[in-house]
């Protein structure tokens, strides 16, 4: 059953039957039902399955786009083998926010693969158009900024794609970077040696590296020195040549900073450079540095800029909600002080 459409038959005006045949159910509909209950939540009526068949009821304008969705679910199941609830989520917002059509859009997850994850054989994707427009942008750039909120995968896709250039031999080595500020907090407060000091604020970084490669390789390529990790402030004085260096957490740094991370890049390098303007814990009012690249190199030829938006989070589906919440707080509460 290669065409999609040989699944689907009309029962009626308001009922939809799609064939499960050759489906792993379990996968589809999730522990516990939980990806059936995501389905029929945005339908108004009832999604059932009876064998080998789903049956779908309700309005007729609703039940074209949950069968399409339904039918995109079938289709990234079976390139990954898993479906998660923010993938499912992810794929019915994309379906019912289209005003096109059902379709309409990009296919969440149908880009070509990045990479496959070390020991799960995980097929990486970009799975929105956003992140899908991030990863051409670090294709086609030697310098990359990628501004956006907390789970968008900024850091996530940067790493994934370093590790995709050093398996082809385009870099030597991937030197992540990282500004050593917190909330205020500076290493020389910090308990332990300068590995113990500097480890917390690289862990996003690691986390991202585990996922992709695994954590015995990390530690494999981190002591040959093909990959590096350290704070920003260790850059100084460097040129950095066959390298892809991704800068984390940028709006933590300085002008000063940026401007002296920006200048490391050397011959047959890139630079990815990522970070949440939202975010920002510098103190004493410094302005950001990422926020001053964006002004002053925004029409540099070269460099591109992408911008992320709740629309890309891939993360929990409260953390969507949980950014608009906090975007529409702010709004207001600048509005306030305007008046």
């Amino acid at each position: 059953m290669n065409d999609p459409g040989e699944r689907v038959s009309t029962l009626g005006p308001d009922e939809m039957q799609i064939s499960l045949a050759g489906v792993d159910q379990f996968a589809l509909l999730g522990p516990e039902d939980r990806n059936l209950r995501l389905l029929e939540a945005r339908l108004d009526g009832t999604v059932t399955v009876r064998g080998e068949r789903m049956v779908l009821k309700g309005p007729q304008e609703e039940l074209g786009k949950l069968g399409h969705v339904v039918l995109k679910l079938i289709d990234l199941l079976e390139r990954e083998r898993e479906l998660d609830p923010v993938s499912v989520t992810y794929v019915i917002e994309q379906q019912f926010s289209s005003e096109d059509g059902p379709d309409s859009g990009p296919e969440t997850g149908s880009g070509e693969t990045l990479y496959y994850a070390t020991g799960t054989r995980r097929a990486i994707r970009a799975k929105t158009a956003g992140q899908q427009a991030y990863v051409d942008a670090i294709r086609d750039h030697d310098v990359v900024f990628s501004i956006g909120p907390a789970g968008t995968g900024k850091t996530y896709l940067a790493v994934v794609l370093a590790m995709d250039y050093l398996k082809r031999g385009l870099v030597e080595r991937i030197v992540l970077v990282r500004p050593a500020v917190e909330a205020g907090e500076q290493l020389g407060f910090l308990p332990g040696d300068m590995q113990e000091k500097i480890d917390p604020y690289l862990r996003p970084l690691y986390d991202a590296l585990s996922d992709t490669i695994g954590p015995s390789r990390i530690q494999r390529y981190m002591t040959g020195g093909v990959i590096e990790a350290a704070p920003l402030a260790y850059m100084r004085g460097r040129t950095l040549n066959n390298a892809f260096v991704i800068l984390d957490e940028a709006q933590n740094t300085t002008l000063g900073q940026m401007k002296m991370f920006l200048t490391r890049l050397g011959h047959h390098s890139k630079s990815v450079i990522t970070g949440d303007v939202t975010q920002i814990d510098l103190d004493g009012g410094r302005r950001s540095g990422l926020v001053c690249a964006r002004d002053i190199l925004g029409r540099t030829e070269g460099i591109a800029f992408v911008t992320l938006t709740r629309e890309d989070v891939v993360r929990h589906p409260l953390v969507k909600r949980i950014v608009e919440a906090f975007r529409v707080a702010e709004e207001r509460e600048n509005g306030a002080g305007k008046r």
